[in-house]
């Protein structure tokens, strides 16, 4: 009986995070940051069960729109940090600096 192939590309966590294709992503422009917290929530918890292992793009932006400079970026990077640690295996911020490349346990 021949192998079935996922529909998924199977995700190597040997794969250098910056070059990793990504399986999708998430923009937070314009939220709150409670909103922003929630949505982050839901995108990890939706591709934990979808694709472990996926690479995923969470969009904050630089901050140049806030008049007291970025306010969604270190919210994220703490959420990452904190209480999302156990769902992510690895986590960076993107080239673009607006942007954090997770890596899905």
């Amino acid at each position: 009986m021949p192998k079935r192939r996922s529909k998924h590309r199977r995700f190597d966590s040997s794969d250098d995070l910056s070059s990793a294709p990504l399986a999708g992503r998430v923009d937070l422009h314009g939220l709150s940051t409670d909103q922003a917290e929630l949505v982050v929530r839901s995108f990890i918890d939706t591709w934990r069960r979808r694709e472990p292992g996926a690479v995923v793009l969470i969009i904050t932006g630089k901050g140049k729109g806030s008049a007291d400079g970025p306010v969604l970026r270190p919210a994220i990077q703490t959420l990452l940090k904190t209480k999302l640690s156990g769902f992510i295996a690895d986590w960076t911020l993107d080239d673009s600096e607006g942007a954090f490349r997770v890596r899905i346990r």
